[in-house]
């Protein structure tokens, strides 16, 4: 082989490696570019209204903010709006899982309707879902009634709430775990049998640690959708401060009093909270991630 050739196959190998390696020309525009419409965009639509929010707050002094944001009512509402997340994130992560897996892993009539049910959460207006729940949960409801005459009552009370929170955050889970099950290869259950594995330890084991970080962000997603829900709560919950009145509830309450100063501090301790809760699940999956690689 002569030397130009040696040349030329030496240029043609090396762009074959950078555009394998992904340094070559990129369908995107530049990073200054897309990074400047990123930085943008977010400006506009996230870091804007929330700084605005704050500097609202500022206004209040600590003083006045700590009074508004500690006062027992936004205390009790603070409680009711965490925990009802809380519970709906942990039923949305067991159900959400089993209705992912099967709609996965097995094939039925009906699959593709129940698959589009999923989403109908996403499309269904939350006023239109919270009258709804509260018709098929009241005591004269076609469920509420089954549960009526053994003295469980469940519109208008916290069980009424976290229904209501379940049923809004249910997509989120299983639109996450759904897509990383389809692309699990069922090789490895059968690996795992043949060593002698049973479901319960090849499910624990080899299937659990692959979809947790996906599980995760399925789970902060359906709390941070619950704690911020308003439409589909303000029917079933009753807003009875103290007992069932959540924080969105409690905020839209001092706008209509033109307590504004006392709307922003609730609003600003609830987006610490969410922001707490989400920062660490955040973490917890990217710590999952890297234990299942």
């Amino acid at each position: 082989m002569t030397a130009p050739s040696i040349a030329s196959d030496s240029r043609v190998g090396s762009t074959r490696g950078r555009s394998r390696g992904g340094s070559g020309r990129s369908v995107l525009p530049g990073v200054r570019l897309t990074l400047g419409f990123t930085i943008a965009y977010l400006t506009v639509l996230v870091i804007v209204p929330l700084s605005t929010l704050f500097a609202r707050t500022a206004r209040l002094g600590w003083s006045g903010f700590w009074d508004a944001a500690t006062a027992p009512r936004a205390l009790a509402a603070y409680t009711l709006s965490v925990g009802t997340s809380v519970v709906a994130a942990v039923v949305n992560g067991v159900f959400g899982l089993l209705v992912a897996w099967v709609l996965t892993r097995y094939r039925f009539t009906g699959r593709a309707i129940a698959d589009a049910l999923v989403d109908l959460p996403f499309a269904l207006p939350t006023a239109v879902a919270g009258v709804a729940l509260t018709t098929l949960y009241s005591q004269n409801g076609l469920i509420g009634a089954l549960f009526a005459p053994h003295g469980i009552k469940i519109a208008f009370t916290p069980l009424g709430i976290a229904v209501a929170l379940t049923f809004i955050g249910l997509p989120f889970v299983v639109r996450s775990v759904q897509p990383v099950l389809e692309t699990l290869p069922k090789e490895i259950e059968e690996a795992a049998a043949t060593l002698g594995a049973d479901r319960w330890q090849t499910f624990r084991r080899v299937i659990l640690p692959a979809l947790t970080p996906a599980l995760v962000a399925g789970m902060s997603l359906s709390f941070a959708r619950a704690i911020g829900e308003y439409g589909s709560v303000v029917f079933i919950s009753g807003n009875m401060p103290g007992r069932t009145e959540i924080a969105p509830l409690l905020i839209m309450s001092k706008l209509e009093q033109y307590d504004y100063g006392g709307a922003t501090a609730i609003a600003v301790v609830m987006l610490l909270t969410s922001a707490v809760i989400l920062v660490s699940a955040g973490l917890i999956q990217r710590r999952a991630a890297r234990r299942a690689a």
